[in-house]
């Protein structure tokens, strides 16, 4: 027997990289509960530049829905006489959010992303908000795993 032959077969074989190792962490993220008034998550969205928030209910700290651009559009749909929407982040947010988990490797996001046509994923683990993972994250991902 060679010595190629007698290497354990697990040093011939990368570990793949994961999305944990990518995400953006929730610390960075910009959650807002889902009572905070709607003009003012409208108004937290712009102010900070980001297309969209996770919504954690602040009790159970669990994700509870998204909060995105095209979710605030719905503001202008519903205005009357041009006076300021009422409401709170919950009347607004999408609540069947889908999710992946944090142990996910990077290619089998890249294909959920091709399937969906989400911007980004919440990163969850037992219904907790661990951070978020963007299109551009997972591009990113791919690349350096290739070099």
């Amino acid at each position: 027997m060679s010595e190629e032959t007698k290497k354990p077969i697990s040093g011939l074989i990368k570990k793949l990289p994961v999305v944990r190792d990518y995400m953006i962490p929730r610390s960075q993220l910009h959650v807002v509960s889902p009572e905070l008034p709607i003009m003012s998550a409208l108004d937290i969205l712009l102010g900070r530049r980001v297309s969209g928030s996770p919504v954690v209910d602040p009790i159970t700290d669990e994700l509870v829905g998204i909060l995105s651009e095209k979710d605030c559009l719905k503001l202008v749909a519903t205005g009357q006489d041009h006076d300021l929407p009422t409401g709170f982040v919950r009347d607004y947010m999408t609540v069947n959010v889908f999710t992946i988990p944090p142990k996910m490797d990077i290619y089998y996001a890249a294909g959920l992303f091709m399937k969906h046509d989400y911007r980004r994923f919440p990163v969850v683990e037992d219904k907790r908000l661990l951070g978020q993972v963007s299109r551009r994250d997972i591009m990113r991902a791919c690349r350096q795993h290739l070099d």
